[in-house]
């Protein structure tokens, strides 16, 4: 019995090396789609007609802010609360437009990359499955090292991968 304890013990650390561990540059890859460049443009294109919206209200406050910086001491006391009041409403839609905005980009962005980001962890998994990997490790994620003997780079497997699934 101390014997087969004894063995199981010798072999157990031999069976830890002989796994498999890959590591792969996710976020490289992705930027390198074509999917994700045309998506990424869309989101910025859709952006700059939110920034030129953003900016067109902004300076319509401008003006009417100096208009009623100009008149405001001719104003009766309506007309000044009136004014105030219409200011105010303007800012406020503002805030709201850049809120709405960001809250849309977001949301564009996450429906332009889902598919892409659903699309390569795929990829990852097939290229995992195919050679054998316990474990493939994304070196975008901030892993501070990975050995170059320990773990295999599987970018150009995924790569490979990616295109078998267009």
């Amino acid at each position: 019995m101390k014997k087969l304890i004894l063995m199981l013990m010798l072999f157990a650390p031999i069976a830890t090396f002989a796994q498999k561990f890959g590591h792969v540059n996710a976020q490289a890859v992705m930027e390198s789609l074509p999917e994700f460049i045309k998506a990424r443009a869309d989101v910025e294109v859709q952006a700059k007609v939110y920034d030129n919206q953003l900016k067109e209200m902004q300076t319509e406050i401008q003006k009417k802010a100096e208009e009623y910086d100009k008149t405001q001491a001719t104003m009766n006391d309506t007309k000044r609360k009136e004014t105030e009041a219409t200011l105010q409403d303007l800012y406020q839609k503002f805030q709201q437009a850049q809120q709405d905005n960001a809250q849309a980009i977001q949301k564009l962005q996450n429906e332009k990359l889902q598919p892409i980001v659903t699309k390569l962890q795929n990829a990852i998994k097939n290229v995992g499955k195919a050679g054998g990997y316990v474990y493939i490790m994304d070196l975008s994620s901030g892993i501070p090292y990975i050995s170059d003997t320990l773990s295999k780079d599987v970018t150009a497997d995924v790569k490979a991968e990616l295109n078998k699934l267009k």
